[in-house]
């Protein structure tokens, strides 16, 4: 119920004037708003280098004279700091846009970056500081003043600030971990030293060392973190492992693959799966187990449970007719120690197999394709279980090589036909 006591009367002339005044008070502060809103909006999407932004500052500073971008936008579109008499208005009109919100640390970045373009290096520094006072959590204050720091020569309080920009914000990290390895001279101690000590800067920067190639170091931060802490971060994990592997980083990027699960039984010097008891991948599905081609119907590789020589699996190769010259099914990498000596052992079964490029096991160098060693042909015709054993060294620019089922050579179109079983692949170092 409303009181009487407040009731307008409309049909006296007071009760008029009293609704026309409120009318006004309304339609002003309406006009005001839009007005406000119409230069705010001006300024917000033009552009400085618009060859009209000049004029379109100045309608949106008198649409909204306590606007800040309206003020950043004139101050931009007006500066002038080629001429030594225009330079104090030039810094006025960004001190105008800091005046309007003095609160908003962007516009105290934007007043330090004109003063340092003036020349007034204390101010500027001011400003900057200024900025980190009102977002101390933020990034981008920080990643500012240390660019500040480090042009007038002062890397050690400009590091530390990249310190904290980097534990705070990942857009940043790549860019102050590349800043200091060239800075310090891809020095890994130095860098390490002026980030952030967290844990997601370490996961960050173990990628960033795997990209630039440094796999010991990329592991050997990536060892800093808990089980927990890695568990969280599988995604980095993976692509270190491929990014390893593909650099033919071979003994770290087994090791992140191994701890990410996707070659959980690979280790270093050693065939994986070598007695054939799970079941074979395909290339995608993993780096360091075996890998098979299943394209050509004139080769059926898979494993068999009903002929073996230990366990309850060997390797099962049927020939249709193969008549390719190369073989290379199927294969996998192993990781190792550059030019070590090794042994590898395996046993091999016959039965009805002729050619006359029988097939034989070939260790390979991952870098330019090139035949290491290769084992002896096996007698055609049917055979029972033999141990064939190759010696050789490993590559010494590599720390890996390929172990793959391969054939002698014997013409572009030479046929073979038959069973081939291969099972109890093992390695040993013998230097």
């Amino acid at each position: 119920m409303h009181d009487p006591a407040f009731m307008i009367n409309a049909g006296t002339v007071r009760g008029r004037a009293v609704l026309a005044a409120a009318a006004v008070v309304a339609l002003l502060l309406m006009w005001f708003g839009v007005r406000w809103q119409i230069g705010s909006m001006l300024a917000e999407l033009t552009n400085p280098t618009n060859p009209d932004a000049k004029y379109i500052s100045e309608t949106a500073v008198d649409l909204s004279p306590r606007d800040p971008l309206a003020a950043w936008l004139s101050a931009e579109t007006h500066m002038d700091l080629l001429q030594p008499d225009k330079v104090e208005s030039s810094i006025s009109g960004f001190g105008t846009t800091v005046r309007s919100s003095p609160n908003d640390y962007r516009w105290w970045i934007e007043l330090g970056r004109i003063k340092e373009q003036a020349g007034q290096t204390a101010g500027a520094e001011d400003a900057f500081r200024q900025a980190i006072t009102l977002a101390p959590s933020y990034a981008f204050p920080h990643w500012q003043l240390g660019n500040f720091l480090l042009r007038t020569r002062r890397p050690d309080e400009a590091f530390a600030e990249f310190g904290r920009a980097s534990k705070n914000t990942l857009a940043y990290r790549d860019q102050i971990f590349s800043l200091a390895w060239d800075y310090y001279d891809h020095d890994p101690a130095k860098l390490e030293a002026v980030v952030a000590d967290d844990p997601e800067v370490r996961v960050s920067l173990a990628l960033f060392y795997a990209s630039r190639g440094q796999a010991a170091d990329s592991l050997r931060v990536w060892d800093t973190l808990t089980d927990q802490q890695k568990s969280a971060n599988p995604q980095t994990a993976r692509t270190i492992a491929q990014a390893l592997t593909e650099k033919r980083f071979y003994r770290q990027g087994i090791e992140f693959s191994r701890q990410v699960g996707i070659d959980a039984d690979s280790e270093a010097e050693r065939v994986t799966n070598g007695g054939f008891e799970k079941a074979l991948g395909s290339p995608d599905e993993n780096y360091y187990g075996w890998k098979v081609e299943r394209g050509d119907g004139k080769l059926e590789i898979s494993t068999d449970s009903a002929v073996k020589h230990n366990g309850n699996r060997s390797l099962r190769v049927n020939f249709r007719t193969f008549i390719k010259p190369v073989l290379s099914d199927p294969w996998q990498i192993v990781a190792a120690e550059p030019g070590a000596s090794y042994e590898l052992r395996f046993w091999m079964r016959t039965e009805n197999l002729r050619s006359a490029g029988m097939p034989l096991i070939q260790i390979v160098d991952p870098v330019d394709n090139r035949l290491i060693a290769v084992s002896p042909a096996i007698a055609t015709g049917t055979n029972d279980w033999q141990e064939i054993a190759i010696d050789f060294n490993a590559p010494t620019d590599v720390d890996g090589f390929v172990v793959r089922l391969g054939r002698a050579y014997c013409g572009d179109a030479c046929p073979i036909v038959g069973l081939l079983w291969l099972d109890d692949l093992s390695l040993t170092r013998k230097s």
